[in-house]
């Protein structure tokens, strides 16, 4: 059974007409949902007895379970058990201009990057739109404060989900819904090149994050299999594609492994390579794991890459690191009890 919290304002008002119910009806809905955060249909009292019994035939009142809480250093990290016993995480962080929710929009990811946790477990399923909002709900419940900006940085690659992701976005940008302004919500993707340009025609002004981590084909073939498909060339035109749409400005994340992709010639390449393109570059020290043999660049290599960049007039900032202590830092994300 469908989620009440799979239906954007659009769905709930096609639903309305469907059963001959007033269009005023939609905000009543989302704003027993998101506003009062009730837990039954029965709950939403301002709606006809019958009409109430109509929603509890047609929707689940889904959920999902905190199952673990992990506590490192200004950050959270959750693991999430579905419906269907799978599981998920999700990582929260708490910044001086706020909280900001990285989430998970698969089961496993397809994408395959080497230097990944999460790309380590095949993607068994993508998310539905509502198990994406229901991150947000239970990890608000738990905090007893609203989260203030959106990630979509979690396990899973967003644009291989890409109409469930869209949907959650519109839900989450609704002020009718959880009402997080479009620019405190930030977007990633390793690549798929067909849907930035999509992404492009929604005119959102949602934040668009790529992750770059190479300079040249060579190093993307050998730690992303998406650059087989989707090569440097074309990714940074469609980039600029996308520019010139929005005129939005792009970040893109570079994780920097030693001996990798870390050298002078590396920095110097990816300075020619983002030359006048209207973006920043974030600069992310490598999280090491247990079961994988890259080694984080050391500081020395960073600033000097980060120093280049600049030199070369490249927007760019060496990320903050959260979360390693407990695996919830940027690649970490797995989904293990």
């Amino acid at each position: 059974m469908k989620s009440i919290y799979d239906l954007d304002m659009n769905e709930l008002n096609d639903y309305l007409k469907e059963h001959n119910q007033k269009p005023y009806i939609a905000n009543q809905i989302f704003d027993w949902l998101y506003k009062k955060r009730v837990a039954s249909f029965e709950e939403m009292t301002n709606l006809k007895k019958g009409f109430r019994d109509q929603l509890a035939k047609d929707f689940s009142y889904s959920s999902i379970e905190i199952i673990k809480k992990q506590i490192g250093k200004d950050v959270y990290k959750y693991l999430f058990n579905l419906n269907d016993d799978e599981k998920i995480e999700a990582v929260l962080m708490f910044h001086d201009y706020g909280t900001s929710l990285c989430i998970s929009t698969q089961v496993g990811c397809n994408m395959g990057c080497l230097f990944c946790e999460s790309g380590r477990l095949k993607k068994v399923r993508n998310l539905l739109s509502s198990e994406m909002v229901l991150q947000i709900l239970e990890i608000e419940k738990d905090i007893k404060k609203r989260i203030s900006h959106i990630v979509i940085m979690g396990i899973g690659e967003p644009f291989d989900n890409y109409d469930e992701v869209m949907k959650f976005i519109r839900i989450v940008n609704s002020n009718k819904g959880i009402d997080i302004g479009a620019r405190h919500i930030t977007i990633s993707t390793c690549g798929i090149v067909p849907k930035i340009i999509d992404f492009a025609n929604e005119k959102t002004q949602v934040n668009l994050a790529i992750s770059l981590h190479g300079p040249n084909n060579e190093i993307r073939n050998k730690i992303m299999p998406i650059n087989k498909v989707y090569d440097i060339k074309l990714l940074i035109d469609t980039v600029k594609d996308y520019i010139s749409l929005t005129n939005r400005r792009v970040t893109f994340e570079y994780i920097m492994i030693d001996g990798v992709n870390d050298s002078i010639s590396c920095s110097n390449e990816l300075s020619a390579l983002l030359k006048g393109i209207n973006c920043y570059v974030n600069l992310i020290p490598y999280n090491e794991t247990n079961n994988l043999s890259f080694k984080k660049s050391s500081n020395t290599n960073i600033m000097r890459f980060y120093d280049i960049l600049k030199k070369n007039n490249i927007n760019v900032t060496v990320r903050r690191e959260f979360g390693s202590e407990v695996d919830a830092a940027c690649g970490q994300l797995r989904a293990t009890n």
